[in-house]
């Protein structure tokens, strides 16, 4: 069988040793390899209003951190913040169509990013602060995960975008 880069990738990645001053991982960051890290997620909503009200109160995304109109192009966006490093960036456009997720495996059926995941402290709390007191579907209860110790669940928002609320195992 021929490796695949994700096997190659995977391959690599289990024989790796430890990263020290002259391997690549070490220089990460430099202008010879950039370092790269998540600055916002952006979902394409029907409704900006209701969507950033709904974040606004399940996230705390409380901080509008940009607001752009183009009305020629039927285009209004926010991206909003909780100030510690959680952006997510809302897009209404007139037109617009909804892809169904009914859950995280329907989801996978097209190729796109399928769902937003949140580390959460208390799986139980957040799980039930979101589908009780901001009415959030649940999709998936809280269960276990793959990983020993890890647990996660699934909800959607008012326009049915998946959401993953995941806690970590305990060190």
């Amino acid at each position: 069988m021929a490796a695949t880069p994700a096997t190659t990738a995977a391959t690599a990645s289990t024989s790796a040793k430890p990263a020290t001053a002259t391997t690549p991982a070490a220089t990460a960051g430099t202008a010879a390899e950039p370092a790269f890290g998540i600055h916002h997620i952006s979902l394409s909503v029907a409704d900006l209003d209701v969507q950033e009200s709904w974040y606004r109160a399940a996230l705390g995304l409380d901080q509008v951190e940009e607001r752009l109109e183009l009305p020629e192009a039927g285009v209004r966006t926010a991206i909003l913040s909780n100030g510690a490093g959680l952006r997510v960036e809302f897009t209404e456009r007139a037109g617009s169509t909804p892809i169904d997720t009914p859950d995280p495996f329907a989801a996978t059926a097209r190729q796109t990013f399928t769902h937003l995941a949140l580390q959460v402290t208390d799986l139980d709390a957040a799980f039930k602060r979101l589908t009780a007191e901001c009415a959030a579907p649940a999709v998936v209860e809280p269960g276990p995960g793959a990983t020993e110790g890890v647990r996660y669940a699934y909800v959607h928002d008012p326009e049915g975008n998946l959401i993953e609320l995941i806690q970590p195992a305990a060190r």
